[in-house]
């Protein structure tokens, strides 16, 4: 993992004052990649790059340059599957300067342009410029794992891992973006290629850009996640080929992210999908002994500590457990959403944030981490209410005019996702000021444009709801803002077994049925969990933590969460009802107060953090 940042000024050679912004654009960066930085400029081109050394300690700086120099690549990741690459490129008479895993980006751009980027298994974000057709590429990877941030002023492509390094530019004008706001209150988080900052680009994954000498800019979609049309069947195979092929394909995918020149751990919740990687990492490195680390929780309620505990003891991991309290969201709130970039709606980054912290102090760079499994394999509460649904057990209440929403929005009058859209856009409304109620069919997320609808319209009802978890939750908040971010914070990289690309390929054709079978989520997971994770694991229910949020804050009487909800700070800011502000805090105070989560949103922590964001960036 690494920070990557730079522009090009066409028409125009860069110069000593570009030196200067570019270099403090790489500042920024600096969490990113501590162990080394470095700028580069040529011809047209300013180049940022900040190291965390991973793969190839010695020779494995950047920016990179092929044979004879005409190309030049920044690269932000990690391409997994490196070694047989450039195995077969040596063969074809390619030769290497580096012991990096990203110098085989080079040779396969030399042979085949930016066709070969289905070869590479991995997450990564990176630039390359081709010096010959003064062109420059910039990709993201399959599922999305690494960000990438780029816009376009003035004739200048400026682009880079995090926002915060392009709004160093002098050319950025920095802008709230209210559509994007909008998404956050309504889903889960951010969703590409809207990001806070108005004409500022998130490259939405498994796409690449080509800026030409010209100046323009052109997006393609190099790969998707592509399910077959309707449901997914057996096709004479039994349950146990299926799970044969995932084990196969789930043991590949950790051996590749355990490739690293520095040690590595793991993240261990106590849950399924954490403690199936420790268990495996076991199984296919028994006398190796890793680091886990963990949160725990004061409250009994939320503690997972035995199911650690237990797993930790089962799989030889060194358990370090950080115990976590709720005056901790205090302390780490503020940093949290500048590492993010963006307002949250709930606050459990800040213990992620922890816990890469705890991961840092041990001295370990690389961690394994279980996110993706819920999304692929039919994990959470939504795909039991679809197959409820689908058998009448519950009834599909909604309106007419809801029905028509769903249509636009979805390309399915039928398919509820967390909540009634045409209610909350009434919450919503008397949320906003005056100003912006008068603008809300403009700003209104659900009048644009959120994923391609062409894609989900012939799937069932199971794999309809992945990819739209899959676009809506997972990329750019599970982990974007939630992963990459808080781990980068803390110069940490986490690599995701379950998001493997040829491991997600294969759940596409695995049957629905399989999935949830007989209303039991991740049946398939816990099929092959059976063979190797204690079974008072793969059998205990799925543990929700919900994190403490406003309410919680609220009673706190913390000095900056008083100033930042204040009335006076409300009005001035402009963006909401100070009077609707007041109610809500009266109504969050209350002893007792609960949110309904999923289905109520925690409004107040959306407006807090939005405060907290316009203080980093716009004050």
């Amino acid at each position: 993992m690494c920070g990557i940042c730079g522009f090009v000024k066409h028409h125009q050679e860069v110069n000593e004052a570009d030196a200067l912004i570019v270099k403090r654009m790489n500042s920024k960066l600096f969490h990113r990649g501590p162990d080394a930085q470095d700028i580069h400029l040529f011809d047209q081109v300013a180049l940022g790059f900040s190291r965390l050394s991973i793969i190839g300690l010695e020779n494995g700086m950047q920016p990179m340059y092929n044979e004879d120099e005409t190309l030049v690549l920044i690269c932000n990741g990690e391409i997994f599957n490196y070694i047989e690459l450039k195995e077969q490129l040596i063969i074809r008479g390619h030769t290497f300067r580096t012991n990096s895993d990203v110098e085989v980006i080079l040779h396969l751009y030399e042979e085949q342009g930016m066709g070969f980027l289905n070869q590479l298994n991995g997450q990564f974000a990176f630039s390359i410029y081709d010096r010959r057709k003064k062109t420059m590429f910039c990709a993201r990877d399959q599922m999305g794992i690494i960000p990438l941030f780029y816009t376009v002023v003035n004739n200048t492509f400026i682009f880079g891992s995090e926002i915060k390094a392009i709004l160093e530019h002098p050319l950025v004008v920095r802008e709230v973006d209210l559509t994007a706001l909008d998404q956050i209150f309504t889903f889960a988080g951010l969703i590409s290629p809207r990001t806070m900052f108005k004409n500022i680009s998130s490259l939405e994954n498994g796409c690449y850009l080509r800026v030409d000498e010209t100046g323009e800019v052109a997006k393609t979609e190099y790969w998707d996640l592509i399910f077959p049309e309707g449901e997914v069947v057996m096709n004479g195979k039994a349950e146990s080929w299926y799970v044969d092929q995932l084990e196969q394909l789930f043991d590949k995918a950790i051996q590749l992210r355990l490739r690293a020149d520095v040690p590595s751990g793991l993240y261990l919740s106590g849950g399924l999908d954490s403690s199936m990687i420790a268990m495996k990492m076991k199984q296919l490195a028994p006398e190796v002994t890793k680091d886990a680390f963990s949160i725990d929780f004061i409250d009994a309620r939320h503690s997972e500590s035995h199911y650690q505990k237990l797993i930790a003891k089962e799989s030889n991991t060194r358990l370090n457990q950080k115990t976590f309290f709720a005056d901790d969201i205090v302390e780490k709130l503020q940093l949290s959403i500048y590492h993010s970039e963006c307002p949250i709606k709930e606050t459990y980054n800040t213990a992620s944030l922890s816990l890469s912290e705890a991961v840092r102090a041990k001295g370990i760079k690389v961690i394994l981490s279980g996110e993706g499994a819920d999304e692929f394999f039919a994990g959470y509460v939504g795909y039991r209410f679809d197959k409820m649904r689908e058998a009448n057990f519950i009834e599909n209440q909604a309106s007419t005019a809801e029905k028509d929403l769903r249509k636009t929005v979805w390309g399915d009058e039928n398919f509820f996702y967390e909540k009634n859209f045409l209610e909350f856009d009434v919450i919503k409304k008397r949320l906003y000021s005056k100003a912006i109620r008068d603008d809300f069919d403009v700003i209104n997320c659900l009048n644009h444009q959120l994923i391609n609808r062409e894609r989900i319209q012939k799937l069932d009802v199971l794999n309809k709801r992945a990819y739209i978890d899959y676009k809506i939750r997972l990329v750019d908040h599970l982990v974007s803002d939630h992963g990459d971010r808080m781990a980068l914070a803390n110069s940490v990289e986490v690599r995701y077994p379950f998001l493997d690309k040829d491991l997600i390929e294969f759940s596409t054709r695995i049957p629905s049925s399989l999935k949830l079978n007989d209303f039991t989520e991740k049946y398939i997971l816990k099929q092959m969990a059976s063979r190797f994770v204690p079974k008072e694991v793969y059998e205990r229910e799925k543990f929700h933590f919900i994190a403490p949020g406003s309410s919680f804050l609220l009673r706190k009487n913390i000095d900056y969460v008083e100033h930042l909800l204040s009335y006076e700070t409300i009005k001035k800011q402009g963006y909401f009802d100070p009077d609707e502000i007041e109610r809500l805090k009266k109504l969050y105070r209350q002893d007792g107060f609960t949110i309904n989560e999923p289905y109520e949103s925690d409004l107040l922590i959306v407006v807090l953090t939005f405060g907290i964001f316009l203080d980093h960036f716009f004050n």
